[in-house]
């Protein structure tokens, strides 16, 4: 008995990032929890309340855990705790491939929780992993199910999920709706609820900014930083100031975008989670360049992208992000022939980025055509970029694009009244 309850009792608490001492709260002991986990305690009548309290689940359902595994329900057990493992270790791939495994053999012995949550980390690790299309898929499945539709909690995780695929697709007006529906479910009542919504409008900032809506990225913004407090965990806490401080440098509010950085600096760890310090200097250099702050840390920022990228081994379009910041940094600073070298390598490889990011490098292209008086392939260039940005519905990027368009045909124009 003891030891199929102890294997579900894990398998819900590594769901939820609960450390045993967590699970125990105030009542038991990390050691207890141990116990209980390794089948060396049974469950008595007061554990079952605590667990139930701490998981948020109904007493009876855990009082289930204690019958007797099958075969069936071993396998995927063992396959889902694998996949844990495999995301704690940030084997994206792996995690993936058995979250799948695990949730597949959940649906076949209809353990509809398993499922859900081996279904919600398979997608998690694909958006890891660059698997964005098929994490979207996974995503789906899930809002379309029961246990979903049943639960604003599980709503609000699910759309907020499906909203970060969306934008690394460049899919922005889907990405900035399901980011919305999930806000407006609202922060809940639990600990684990209110990081979901704070995560989800953090989503929504970033699907705004993209699609040039900085009026609404900067409210919620607002909202944002009155959210932090001494208790906001670390990591947390430095996402925020990270996602506020690229909104507030996109609007050329250099000072306020350099302090939120600092801020997201000193509190996002690289030791705790190296390639979100990759991303998060990626994101930096890339706001920076697009105030136009060309100075050292600027520099610094990229090099620190490309080294922690390089270490955790960074999807392609994590690569080609990279490259194109680079390209964009030798742009600023006049090397005309490093940055056309730099976009030239990306070439046909634009169809894996994301495809408001397409049109940035089309964009950067035709800036450095036009800057080397190759205005007929930086006209080719900037209509391509006008086209990307317009699947992707970024208003604001349409314009920029659209007026070097018009200078360059404008220019055409007067060259062609003055030969004849």
């Amino acid at each position: 008995m003891g030891s199929s309850f102890g294997v579900r009792l894990r398998q819900e608490r590594l769901a939820r990032n609960l450390t045993q001492s967590e699970l125990g709260g105030a009542l038991y002991s990390a050691s207890y929890i141990s116990l209980l986990e390794n089948g060396r305690r049974e469950p008595t009548v007061e554990i079952i309340k605590q667990l139930s309290l701490q998981l948020q689940l109904a007493p009876h359902s855990i009082e289930e855990w204690m019958q007797p595994i099958s075969a069936e329900e071993s396998g995927y057990l063992i396959a889902s705790l694998y996949a844990r493992q495999c995301w704690d270790t940030r084997d994206y791939v792996g995690a993936a491939q058995s979250a799948g495994a695990a949730a597949e053999k959940a649906l076949a012995s209809h353990d509809a929780v398993t499922w859900w949550n081996m279904a919600y980390l398979q997608a998690n690790s694909l958006l890891r992993c660059g698997g964005q299309a098929e994490a979207l898929e996974v995503l789906q499945a899930l809002l379309g199910h029961a246990l979903t539709s049943d639960s604003d909690a599980l709503t609000l995780r699910t759309r907020q999920s499906m909203s970060s695929a969306l934008l690394s697709l460049g899919r922005l007006p889907e990405a900035i709706e399901e980011a919305t529906l999930a806000v407006e479910i609202g922060s809940g009542d639990t600990d684990e609820e209110y990081t979901a919504y704070l995560i989800a409008m953090q989503t929504l900032v970033g699907a705004l900014a993209e699609a040039g809506d900085l009026e609404a990225a900067w409210q919620h913004c607002l909202t944002l930083a009155e959210a932090v407090t001494d208790a906001t965990p670390s990591q947390l806490a430095g996402e925020i100031h990270w996602v506020i401080g690229n909104v507030a440098f996109i609007r050329q509010d250099v000072n306020t975008g350099l302090f939120h950085h600092a801020q997201a600096g000193r509190l996002l760890s690289p030791t705790q989670d190296l390639a979100r310090w990759a991303q998060f200097n990626k994101a930096t250099a890339w706001v920076r360049l697009a105030a136009g702050i060309v100075e050292p840390a600027t520099l610094e920022a990229i090099e620190r992208s490309e080294l922690a990228h390089s270490v955790v081994g960074a999807t392609r379009t994590e690569t080609l992000e990279v490259v194109l910041l680079r390209a964009r940094w030798l742009y600023l600073n006049g090397d005309m022939t490093g940055a056309l070298a730099l976009l030239e390598s990306i070439g046909s490889e634009r169809e894996t980025l994301a495809t408001h990011i397409a049109g940035d490098t089309a964009m950067l292209l035709g800036k450095v055509l036009k800057a080397q008086d190759r205005t007929e392939e930086a006209l080719a260039a900037f209509n391509e970029a006008k086209a990307r940005f317009t699947e992707a519905g970024a208003t604001d990027k349409i314009s920029q694009v659209t007026e070097s368009i018009v200078e360059i045909e404008s220019l055409r124009r007067s060259g062609s009244r003055s030969g004849s």
